[in-house]
């Protein structure tokens, strides 16, 4: 191996430690790292340009643009409380009804965004019951994390894959991925009850309190309300046509943002931007430069190489690899910097005659989605929910998580190594 990309592997190593630390943000990190990678000449800046992944960027930005307007109306409160008076107030069932909503917000709007807008709620329904929110807030990241792995724009390790690999459209991933996360939350649901019906007992006075709330005074702007849903409902149609309309996802997500801007006038466009998560976009751009320096080097190659060797390019051995190793490595890092390595070396083993990379992509996606749930650090989601409960005064603890998610998460990955074993392998 030459100089160069034992750099590149110095320079990798030593970000994604720092990440791990959670030390200093993981944004200035991968920027930093990316830059080093420039700086170093172990890539130019028109190599790092080139591998950053702007469909995915494009994606994410066109979907926060339109659910941070859609918010303003007041829809995702609605919808909380109707679910609320439509499980009697009582919470065992709103608990299951909150974690049925989140798992299909997240699917369709992403699991980032779908907690931003599920968490203020939930305080505000479980201050009215007087009762813990935790059971509540650690039973909407589980749920978003398994909604998010059922379409291509649920997470941002599918939304990764997608873009990386033009066969994997948007009915693609529904067609493979979301029969499981179907199957896995069905499992789910009696497990969240039996775990969490003894510390969410309320009084009949406080449920009473909560039916007698009216959803429909939430709605604040009825017009924007009906721009909101038009445009979210073109732009999901959109995403189930994009690839008969020979367009991009990023460009479906865009032409919606920007047709919601057009419609609702230039006064919301500032406020709609600076919603934008431009902290996760940055992290995102330095990640891909930072990848992109173990591509250039060959490292990709090699370990992709190394993992043939060892499986001997059996597509069964492989695929199972795969689904473990990114399940427990999800669980432990954040799922976005591990994917992002693991898609080129994939693409690496079908240019050594790896002939069927279809359950490896598979698997590569249900094990960063669903092994996002073993820690408190798997996921994006699950950082936002903690940070948001910390300041809310009721800080969710790592061992504390680990306790529910982590066994929650080896089930998950149980289910899934069957399905895709029957479902490709067999």
């Amino acid at each position: 191996m030459e100089q160069q990309a034992y750099w590149a592997i110095g320079i990798f190593l030593v970000i994604y430690a720092l990440i791990i630390s959670e030390k200093i943000h993981r944004t200035i990190l991968a920027m930093i790292g990316g830059l080093l990678m420039v700086v170093f000449g172990i890539v130019d800046q028109e190599e790092a340009l080139h591998h950053i992944d702007f469909n995915t960027l494009g994606l994410l930005i066109g979907m926060m643009i339109i659910v941070s307007i859609t918010a303003d109306t007041g829809l995702f409160k609605y919808i909380a409380v109707w679910a609320a008076k439509k499980s009697k107030g009582k919470p065992v069932r709103i608990l299951i009804s909150l974690a049925l909503i989140t798992a299909v917000g997240s699917a369709f709007l992403d699991n980032v965004t779908t907690v931003l807008l599920m968490v203020p709620v939930t305080f505000s329904i479980t201050r009215q019951l007087r009762v813990p929110p935790i059971p509540f807030l650690l039973t909407l990241i589980i749920s978003s994390n398994v909604g998010g792995t059922a379409t291509l724009i649920g997470d941002p390790p599918n939304i990764m894959i997608g873009s990386a690999v033009e066969e994997l459209t948007f009915m693609a991933f529904i067609n493979n991925l979301a029969p499981i996360a179907i199957i896995v939350m069905i499992v789910y649901i009696p497990i969240f009850m039996l775990l969490f019906r003894k510390q969410i007992q309320t009084t009949p006075e406080l449920t009473q309190s909560i039916m007698e709330m009216d959803e429909k005074e939430l709605i604040s702007d009825h017009g924007l309300l009906r721009k909101s849903l038009a445009v979210l409902g073109l732009t999901i149609v959109g995403f189930f046509l994009h690839q008969a309309l020979h367009l991009e996802s990023a460009t479906v997500a865009l032409a919606g943002a920007f047709l919601l801007l057009l419609l609702t006038g230039e006064h919301m466009m500032e406020e709609a931007l600076s919603r934008v998560e431009w902290i996760t976009i940055f992290f995102f751009v330095g990640l891909f430069v930072l990848v992109s320096g173990l591509i250039e080097t060959g490292v990709i190659a090699e370990l992709a190489a190394k993992a043939i060797e060892l499986t001997d390019g059996d597509v069964v051995a492989t695929s199972l690899l795969i689904l473990w190793l990114s399940a427990i490595a999800s669980a432990f890092l954040d799922n976005i910097p591990f994917v992002a390595t693991m898609i080129p070396m994939i693409k690496e083993m079908g240019n050594m005659g790896v002939s069927n990379l279809e359950p490896l992509w598979w698997s590569l996606a249900l094990g960063a989605c669903l092994g996002g749930n073993g820690s408190l650090i798997g996921a994006s989601a699950n950082l936002i929910v903690a940070g948001m409960s910390g300041k809310e005064g009721h800080p969710i603890k790592f061992m504390q998580f680990l306790k529910y998610g982590f066994p929650l998460m080896i089930l998950s990955i149980v289910m899934a190594t069957g399905y895709v074993y029957l479902r490709y392998l067999a």
